[in-house]
């Protein structure tokens, strides 16, 4: 059960990231999700460049252009992701961004099953599916569908409406759906969830690209601490391509070491914490621990109800609780599984 342990500990880890990339998220900073990425890639780069002595592989040039390359489709898919997520911040509450994004654990599990058959790993779907599985899968999709049907309403009732909707209520005091809500991530309307679907298929790439490469008796062979400095050192170069597309874009030098920029280093150390422990529970049972991580959104949730103090419109809750559940019931199954 070592992979529970580590899958809790990413859990955890990821949630308080989620939290503070929310406090560093500014709205009206069209650069703010690209500075982000530039923290990301720092603390991991320096994390990386630590880890290089204690790698299983001889990290000659040959070696790590050879290794980069196997890795490359799990960390860029990771990174673009990520970058996406960012930007959505700006856009929609935490609370519907994060179960959104992390709807990718179970279309991760389906894909790695997929491969595995494939591949001749495993002979039948129902391997590995059970009944929980199929219904986990299915509240999961129903709520992100759901929300989008939500969101697009809420959308064409302000577009139809225009300025009689002030403050996520009408002037004669009616709200949408009989609650409060902010109406800072009406900016774009139902378009907005762009963000957190893109950030689900490009996760979903890199978590079954990452269960294929990490899998013990099937995977290409990399060890769990040659993945994590691989993908740090990839990410500081993103981090450092960040940098200066900004500085020839805004003709300024971006400082990530000022006061403000704060929530965004305690983000980045989070999220390099939850990845070194993400890496290990994948390398131990990937189909079990992707749908267990992918939960993470609960914390998220949370979190940003406590401390952000965010509120969902009835529809919307009713969405993201379905996608939570689905979640919930994919990692139920896979544990019952595992102590079969």
């Amino acid at each position: 059960m070592s992979w529970f342990i580590f899958a809790l500990v990413c859990f955890l880890g990821w949630g308080l990231a989620d939290l503070f990339y929310k406090l560093g998220a500014d709205e009206n900073d069209s650069s703010s999700h690209l500075k982000t990425a530039v923290w990301v890639g720092l603390v991991m780069g320096v994390v990386s460049l630590i880890l290089i002595p204690f790698a299983e592989t001889d990290f000659s040039f040959a070696s790590l252009v050879s290794n980069a390359i196997k890795y490359s489709p799990a960390s860029l898919s990771y990174i673009i992701s990520m970058v996406i997520g960012y930007a959505g911040l700006r856009y929609l509450e935490l609370s519907i961004i994060s179960p959104v994004q992390n709807a990718s654990g179970a279309f991760s599990a389906i894909a790695m099953v997929i491969f595995f058959m494939v591949t001749g790993h495993i002979e039948n779907i129902f391997d590995e599916f059970t009944t929980l599985d199929i219904i986990g899968i299915i509240f999961t999709v129903a709520g992100v569908v759901m929300l989008a049907i939500v969101e697009r309403k809420i959308s064409e009732k302000e577009l139809s409406e225009g300025h009689d909707l002030v403050g996520g209520h009408h002037v004669d005091g009616a709200s949408l759906d009989g609650d409060q809500v902010n109406p800072r991530k009406y900016k774009y309307g139902a378009l907005a969830l762009i963000f957190p679907l893109l950030y689900c298929l490009f996760d979903t790439i890199g978590t079954a690209a990452d269960g294929i490469i990490l899998d013990e008796n099937a995977g290409l062979g990399l060890g769990e601490i040659d993945v994590i400095i691989l993908y740090g050192l990839t990410f500081m170069a993103a981090g450092i391509i960040a940098w200066l597309y900004m500085y020839l874009k805004n003709k300024v030098v971006y400082n990530p070491f000022k006061a403000s920029e704060k929530p965004k280093a305690i983000a980045s150390v989070f999220e390099q914490f939850g990845q070194i422990f993400y890496v290990y529970a994948m390398a131990k049972n990937p189909v079990l621990a992707a749908p267990m991580i992918a939960s993470y959104c609960i914390c998220s949730v949370v979190l940003s109800r406590i401390f952000l103090k965010e509120k969902l419109t009835r529809n919307q809750t009713i969405s993201v609780v379905l996608v939570i559940i689905g979640i919930v019931i994919l990692g139920i199954s896979e544990g019952l599984a595992e102590m079969v």
